[in-house]
C-alpha cells in the first residue's frame, strides 16, 4: 500500500483518498474507453479498410474477452500478493504494445493475437483490481469511492465515443490506435 494511503485516521488522510481516487478515476476512465469502447467505433472502418469480415473482426475483440475473464483468477492472486499498483501498472505497459501490433496488423491472424494480449492488460487494469484498490486503501468507505468509480468509468463510451470517431477520420483506425497506445502509456502507465 502507498505510504500516502493508509486507512487509520490521520490529518489529511481525505486529501490523499481524494486524490487517489480522481486518479484511479482518470486511469479507469482511459483505459475502458482505449481498450474497449473505441473498437466499436473503429469496427466498420477496420472492416472497409482490410476487407476482413466484420464477423471475424469481432470475434477477436471477443476472444480478449475471454482471455480477460480467464486471466482474472491469476491476476486475483498477483492483486492479494503484490498489491493493485503494480497489476495495474503491469496491465497497461502489456496494453501499449498491444495496441501497437493491433494498429499495426497485416493479417487477420495478427490482429487477433494483439486482442488476445489486450485481453490479458484488460484483466489488469479494468474494474476488478480497480475495486480491489479502493476497497483495501479505503476500508469502511469503500461502497462510496466504489459508487464514484463505477459512475465515472461508465462515462467513458458517452465521452471518448465521439473523440475515438473524430480521430478515426483524420488519422484512419491505424493511426487512431497508435495515438490510443501513447495517450495510455503517457496517461495509465505512471
Amino acid at each position: 500500500m502507498p505510504a500516502h494511503v493508509e486507512t487509520t485516521a490521520q490529518p489529511g488522510i481525505d486529501a490523499g483518498l481524494r486524490r487517489v481516487l480522481i486518479v484511479l478515476c482518470g486511469t479507469e476512465i482511459i483505459s475502458c474507453w482505449i481498450l474497449y469502447y473505441a473498437f466499436p467505433v473503429l469496427l466498420p472502418t477496420i472492416g472497409a479498410r482490410t476487407g476482413w469480415s466484420l464477423a471475424a473482426i469481432t470475434a477477436g475483440f471477443s476472444a480478449s474477452q475471454i482471455v480477460a475473464g480467464l486471466v482474472g483468477v491469476p491476476v486475483g492472486k498477483l492483486l492479494d500478493r503484490r498489491g493493485p499498483r503494480a497489476v495495474m501498472t503491469a496491465g497497461s505497459i502489456i496494453a501499449v504494445p498491444a495496441l501497437v501490433m493491433v494498429a499495426t496488423a497485416q493479417s487477420l491472424a495478427w490482429f487477433t493475437a494483439a486482442w488476445l494480449l489486450i485481453g490479458v492488460a484488460m484483466a489488469g487494469v479494468f474494474y476488478a483490481p480497480a475495486f480491489a484498490a479502493l476497497t483495501r486503501w479505503f476500508g469502511a468507505r469503500r461502497v462510496s469511492a466504489l459508487t464514484a468509480l463505477t459512475l465515472v468509468a461508465g462515462l467513458a463510451s458517452t465521452v471518448f465515443a465521439p473523440l475515438t470517431a473524430v480521430l478515426n477520420t483524420h488519422l484512419d483506425w491505424r493511426g487512431t490506435y497508435l495515438v490510443l497506445a501513447g495517450i495510455l502509456a503517457v496517461t495509465t502507465v505512471p
